[in-house]
């Protein structure tokens, strides 16, 4: 019993960083600041159309520095280094953006893409620890759990911000406060991880003449040509990069979909999504129990199904309390696609390159994140023009355009599962089972 102590210390660590970082997502993107940036700074579906430029933007960046980064950091063993690094980041401009106002368009997006950058940049190392905390019969286990309790995390957010919005009236200082708020909040939930948590990969001493950025190119090579052996990791990471696309823009969208179809001020938009954050634990423990029972493919297949589901209604919806429900099930089934496709990850990885590997993932992700939410705000905003040039009142022609953009939404979500369909997942773990005892072999 007292070997499991320090391992089941340091899933609670990893817990309590996603606890930490999911109040971000629950306040900076999805309840507070999106629509605020959206309806307030800029105004319109302008603001539509920039708030999709900045998510872009900040997905393009880590996309690009991603792979090299988790290189060097399985080679260097600094997986917590550049996790703090970039969560530093993330902390420093989430509180900044307390200083946006209406007009500032610019410092509300410099300000918002610098703390996405860290967060998603973060993202990857916290992802690749994953696979150093919990065997690969507990990963499924333990990446729902931490979903599920991440999701806890945005939920006491949003609670603890939710009186001061209803009570003051008049005035965005309660909106503005809730940003740096948020990120103290997630800087303290995180310190564990930072002292918890032990790297079990050793430093690998660097050749002469080489630095840690010609090793990592030189690694990032190297996985590329032997790209051939990981074909079913490869078809699953080009459908994660268009399934996610869906997941992602409902998800950036979320406020500013509530907000132009249903009028929801910002009270209702915080109880909105803690209803999604509630239903979140739910999926993320749902859909790790289904996957250690039915596979983990199978179970992912069906939580893209429910969300597709969940899109399908929201482009018919009418009603306040339609949206809603529709939050709940959504809730539900994205944190189960996020949930799995993690999972899944860890199992394709051989061992030694998980920070690579969930390197690569963040590459579709990130990517995906750069098209996806570019594709939806340039959609939204451009139809809304349309329709507005044509005689169509400002409200309804936003309206119209918000409903062109979701429908955008099931296309990413069915070809992504389209191409899941064709992964194999015993093919997969065994790939990399190989290529580990391969590469053991050869520095033996």
């Amino acid at each position: 019993m007292a070997k499991k102590k320090p391992a089941n210390r340091e899933h609670r660590a990893w817990y309590l960083y996603d606890f930490g970082n999911s109040a971000y997502a629950a306040v900076v993107l999805l309840a507070i600041y999106s629509a605020y940036f959206k309806g307030e700074v800029v105004g319109g579906a302008e603001g539509s159309r920039l708030w999709g430029i900045s998510v872009g933007i900040a997905m393009l960046v880590v996309a690009v520095i991603s792979p090299i980064l988790g290189s060097i950091a399985d080679f260097s063993a600094s997986k917590k280094k550049f996790l703090f690094l970039f969560s530093s980041v993330t902390w420093v401009f989430t509180a900044l953006l307390f200083f946006v106002r209406k007009g500032d368009i610019f410092i509300g997006m410099l300000f918002f893409i610098l703390a996405e950058i860290g967060y998603r940049a973060g993202q990857v190392f916290y992802n690749s620890l994953l696979p150093e905390i919990a065997s690969p019969e507990e990963m499924g286990r333990v990446s729902g759990k931490g979903w599920a309790i991440g999701s806890l995390g945005g939920i006491l957010a949003l609670l603890i911000i939710l009186p001061p919005i209803v009570l003051i009236k008049g005035t965005t200082l309660p909106v503005r406060l809730s940003l740096p708020f948020t990120a103290l909040f997630f800087a303290a939930a995180a310190i564990p991880t930072f002292f918890w948590i032990k790297e079990r990969a050793r430093s690998q001493e660097l050749p002469v003449g080489e630095n840690y950025l010609t090793i990592g190119f030189k690694r990032l090579a190297r996985t590329l040509k032997a790209v051939r052996r990981f074909r079913e990791f490869i078809k699953f990471i080009v459908a994660f990069l268009i399934y996610n696309d869906g997941i992602l823009m409902a998800l950036d969208f979320a406020a500013i979909i509530g907000a132009v179809l249903y009028g929801m001020d910002q009270t209702q938009l915080i109880i909105f999504m803690i209803i999604v954050q509630v239903t979140s634990v739910a999926g993320a423990y749902a859909f790790a129990v289904l996957g250690d029972r039915i596979g983990y493919k199978r179970s992912l297949v069906s939580a893209i199904l429910l969300m597709a589901g969940a899109v399908t209604w929201m482009l018919f919806n009418q009603t306040l309390n339609g949206f809603f429900l529709i939050g709940a099930l959504a809730g539900f089934a994205l944190t189960g696609v996020q949930s799995v496709s993690r999972t899944m990850v860890g199992m394709f990885a051989p061992a030694g390159q998980s920070a690579e590997f969930f390197g690569f993932f963040s590459v579709a992700g990130r990517t995906s994140s750069f098209i996806g939410p570019t594709i939806y705000g340039l959609l939204a905003a451009s139809a809304a023009f349309w329709f507005e040039r044509r005689g169509m009142t400002t409200l309804l022609a936003e309206q119209t355009g918000q409903r062109i953009a979701i429908a955008s939404i099931l296309v990413f979500l069915f070809v992504g599962l389209g191409l899941l369909l064709s992964v194999d997942e015993q093919r997969a773990k065994r790939t990399a089972q190989e290529y580990a005892a391969e590469l053991g072999a050869s520095r033996a």
